[in-house]
């Protein structure tokens, strides 16, 4: 399950949106300005077709008075012909500019959330996000700006023009332009929680489709494909029991404005047929009501759809600005300097480290690592030494106690040049969907192509990829699976090799390879060790018997520190262990 976040108001998505659109405030000003341009044009149109007609039922009258409102009358619709592409190609352009920003903005800040944010996220959900806020904010720019704000300025503008022709008629086309508009709104807050709950159960389908798909060889091999069809059907049968009950509402609101657009057509030409009778009218007024009420109605119709619109793309943005509010939970300090390393001594100082209670993972711990020494950290599974790793690297923060590299506080450096300082070598390593080439290089991006493949003969890489039938070029599959997995750790291992950072940090690094595989990088990594502070996580133990230190972890606390012959020699824990692994070493000889 995702980790639960606070829920955004349509303010805070707005402002988001705004915030965009501000940074091209001269664009914005030119499209708005497009479309006054328009709506003044369709507003005072009619009025000189109103003139025009008039002038047709007065026999008599001049060539000129006749064709006078209909020159005006083309030259205000060629004003709303270029009103409208100002609109559109303003608005074109900076829906483009937007939403390119939006992407590289967005993911930079979701790229910096922490190890535990993304541990309890789903991937496929969180590019679903990012994809639908981006989405979101063209729907919901375009809404506003090719249908509410025309609606509303010809709404003004033909409402001002009836009151100036009859009160009356004036007053009952606002009255129901108010009453239309009112309904609306509260039908489309009453319906936003269906809304919100159509965006969770869709991003619940997506999250459960990306879990399996990214896990169809496990689902093969325990034969679990009717499971994950059933769940996938659970998911999907939610998300459109959620879009029937919302366009179940639609029904409803569509219903609501077909009424009410009946009523206000026949009582307006009722109105005029009455006034005209009286004289009060002519026929070119009613030309002109007849107008306005198609005109009126268009965008009436339009105005309800787009509210909408409006609604369901503040719904699809929410959870991605909920992402973007949420701080960082492992940030820089201020004005953090950047880290310094000399010898790679290591001190934790009185650590405390906890998950999800009071009860500690680490409690009290104090470590002291010289630089330049390799220290192994073993101990039953839940001892701590993958957390103090983690630490070590910031993916966490410490809850109270330092940490410090040749002195300095690891909080108070910057986060990048901590993990510029450190190579990581994890036990099941993961490769990006790109070249072999590629993925060694990420040790040191500005490595050269010669460089990159003297740390894979190092880390015995080259002889397997030279086979390939494009060689360095060879794209591994997503996460690396198209390679073995003691081919995915040996382009961990030359990765780490290339980065040369004065602290390692092995997590059981030869623990997917083959005998012969281990025997040849076992050399690699003496090579690597050289010069360096070492810290190895080790769970077989017949792999660090040369270390210089053994340190032996049980509940998070260090029960046992020496080298192996002194470990052996004391007893407890660490001689349990090795008798444990020896054991299974004779049967399986």
């Amino acid at each position: 399950m995702e980790p639960k976040r606070k829920k955004t108001h349509t303010k805070a998505v707005l402002q988001t949106f705004w915030k965009y659109t501000d940074q091209h405030r001269g664009l914005f000003i030119f499209t708005i300005c497009g479309v006054f341009i328009q709506q003044a044009a369709y507003v005072l149109s009619p009025i000189y077709l109103k003139n025009f007609t008039n002038a047709l039922t007065h026999p008599g009258v001049a060539t000129a008075a006749i064709t006078a409102p209909l020159w005006v009358y083309a030259f205000l619709q060629f004003m709303g012909w270029v009103g409208g592409r100002m609109e559109m190609g303003g608005g074109l352009t900076m829906i483009i500019r937007a939403q390119e920003k939006m992407s590289e903005e967005s993911f930079a800040y979701l790229i910096r959330h922490s190890y535990h944010f993304f541990s309890s996220s789903f991937s496929g959900a969180l590019v679903r996000k990012v994809g639908r806020y981006k989405d979101a904010y063209e729907r919901l720019y375009y809404s506003i700006q090719t249908s509410v704000l025309p609606a509303v300025l010809y709404i003004v503008g033909i409402t001002t023009v009836l009151f100036l022709r009859n009160v009356l008629l004036g007053s009952i086309l606002l009255a129901w332009v108010l009453l239309f508009i009112f309904a609306q709104w509260i039908l489309i807050r009453r319906q936003q929680p269906l809304r919100h709950k159509r965006v969770e159960e869709d991003s619940n389908l997506t999250a459960t489709l990306a879990d399996a798909i990214g896990n169809q060889n496990t689902i093969a091999l325990f034969a679990a494909t009717q499971y994950e069809d059933a769940r996938v059907h659970d998911a999907s049968t939610r998300l459109h029991t959620a879009l029937r009950k919302l366009w179940h509402f639609d029904l409803t609101m569509y219903g609501i404005q077909g009424i009410l657009s009946i009523i206000i057509q026949i009582g307006l030409l009722w109105a005029a047929f009455i006034f005209q009778q009286r004289g009060a009218l002519t026929v070119g007024d009613i030309v002109l009501i007849q107008a306005y009420i198609f005109g009126l109605f268009n965008h009436v119709w339009g105005l309800g759809r787009e509210f909408r619109v409006i609604y369901n793309s503040v719904a699809d943005a929410s959870e991605m600005v909920e992402i973007l509010q949420t701080p960082h939970e492992v940030q820089d300090a201020p004005n953090a300097k950047k880290l310094q390393v000399e010898k790679g001594a290591i001190a934790f100082t009185d650590v405390e480290f906890y998950f999800h209670s009071e009860k500690g993972v680490l409690h009290n711990f104090n470590l002291t690592i010289d630089g330049g020494q390799k220290v192994a950290l073993v101990g039953p599974s839940g001892a701590g030494k993958s957390t103090i790793t983690k630490l070590l690297l910031r993916l966490f923060d410490v809850k109270s106690g330092t940490i410090e590299i040749d002195g300095q506080n690891i909080a108070q450096v910057t986060q990048d040049s901590l993990r510029e300082t450190i190579s990581f070598v994890p036990q099941e390593p993961i490769l990006f969907h790109r070249t072999l080439m590629e993925n060694i290089r990420y040790g040191r991006l500005d490595a050269t192509d010669a460089e990159v493949i003297e740390a894979a003969k190092q880390a015995h890489c080259h002889e397997f990829i030279s086979q390939l039938p494009q060689g360095y070029e060879t794209f591994v599959g997503e996460r690396g699976i198209k390679l073995s997995g003691g081919e995915r750790q040996r382009v961990a291992i030359a990765r780490a090799i290339l980065k040369n950072a004065p602290i390692l940090v092995l997590d059981e690094a030869t623990s997917s390879l083959d005998s012969e595989s281990e025997a040849l990088i076992q050399d690699a990594l003496a090579t690597l060790m050289e010069g360096k502070t070492v810290i190895v996580i080790a769970h077989r133990l017949s792999t660090i018997m040369k270390m210089d230190r053994i340190i032996v972890l049980q509940q998070g606390a260090i029960v046992a520190d020496g080298t192996h012959d002194e470990l052996l020699a004391e007893g407890g824990l660490y001689q349990k262990l090795w008798n444990i692994q020896a054991g299974g070493f004779l049967v399986e000889a």
